[in-house]
């Protein structure tokens, strides 16, 4: 940049550029040219051919007009108090000091897609067959096929799978590495959660229409009664989003809204029971589920410690942020690991 200012500036005086910058060019005998008579004519002369080298020089030495643009990094790592954290200490941490991983997505965000895809992978070179895959994208009541899908099953093919699981709509794209991943290795792959028809049962009834279930549609959820806190963080949140206590019944407050926090809660306490029972001895599970449901420590978590006292759980919570240099004040805590994502990254759905 400083050369092609002293370049303008010789310019600016008609002076050439090729001989010296800044100083006039020299007549005969090595004294200054006579600016008078002739000189006029060599003066625009010199200034056609310093234009050109101008231009030479913008065109073959770009950078030296223009800085150049920061990096565009798709992801950051930080720890719950907002400490940059690199991915192989994160990972570390995750293979060394945790029987259950909580990875808590936005469930169109490629990035968090393709970083569960990497920490599965980075999981399986250290724990091997004690590595096991859980999801709360699939329901009870379909774990047998799936169990028999990534085990390899003869009469499972892909297609009798997908017909027989109810995947989600962005499967192909988000969840289907995982699970070809599961049964390339035949690692054991947990669904969690509970089934929608239950669920929806819970938001219209509340949770004690539950008692009256047939024996087989109890044993796809936690053991009954539901006990429900609803002062619990993960809770809170919903009944701020919904209008809290004002909005009267349906979804703004009162009893409406208290069965909609107890249908969380039930796929919460039905995801944490199945983590729980599904682990042996000396095994981590990977279990993906959207960050609502672990944020906090809370959800998922309060659930499964209760079940399992003692269980070592690291979570991971995605965020998204227009500034990835520092984790923004509100997303400080929400796990032990916070994956931001630009706030105008591309999703999947």
């Amino acid at each position: 940049m400083a050369v092609l200012q002293r370049i303008s500036r010789s310019l600016a005086r008609g002076f050439c550029p090729v001989q010296t910058i800044g100083r006039p060019l020299a007549g005969a005998g090595g004294t200054p040219a006579n600016t008078s008579h002739g000189a006029e004519p060599r003066a625009r002369g010199s200034s056609r051919l310093g234009g050109a080298l101008l231009l030479f020089f913008l065109f073959a030495f770009p950078t030296l007009a223009q800085k150049p643009a920061p990096d565009r990094p798709a992801y950051r790592l930080f720890s719950a108090t907002g400490k940059p954290v690199r991915y192989a200490k994160m990972t570390k941490a995750l293979t060394t000091s945790a029987d259950v991983v909580l990875f808590g997505e936005a469930h169109n965000n490629p990035i968090a897609h393709w970083l569960e895809l990497q920490v599965a992978q980075d999981l399986l070179k250290a724990k091997g067959e004690k590595l096991v895959l859980a999801a709360e994208m699939f329901e009870r009541d379909v774990q047998p096929t799936l169990a028999g899908y990534v085990a390899v099953c003869d009469s499972i093919d892909e297609k009798t799978f997908l017909a027989r699981t109810r995947p989600w709509p962005n499967y192909a794209t988000d969840y289907r590495p995982l699970v070809e991943l599961a049964r390339a290795h035949r690692l054991r792959f947990i669904g969690t959660n509970a089934p929608r028809p239950l669920a929806r049962q819970v938001a219209k009834d509340g949770a004690e229409s539950l008692t009256a279930l047939p024996a087989t549609d109890k044993s796809w959820l936690m053991p009954l009664p539901l006990t429900v806190d609803g002062q619990r963080p993960a809770y809170q949140r919903m009944r701020a989003m919904f209008g809290g206590e004002s909005a009267g019944s349906g979804h703004g407050g009162g009893p409406g809204l208290d069965n909609m926090i107890a249908a969380q809660a039930l796929k919460d306490a039905t995801m944490a029971h199945f983590i729980a029972t599904s682990r042996g001895p000396g095994e981590t599970v990977l279990h993906l589920n959207g960050s609502f449901h672990s944020d906090d420590h809370s959800g998922i978590c309060e659930y499964l410690l209760k079940e399992a006292p003692g269980t070592r759980l690291l979570t991971i919570s995605t965020v998204s942020q227009d500034d990835l240099g520092k984790l923004e004040k509100e997303n400080l805590g929400k796990a032990d690991y916070i994956l931001v994502v630009p706030a105008d990254m591309t999703t999947t759905y």
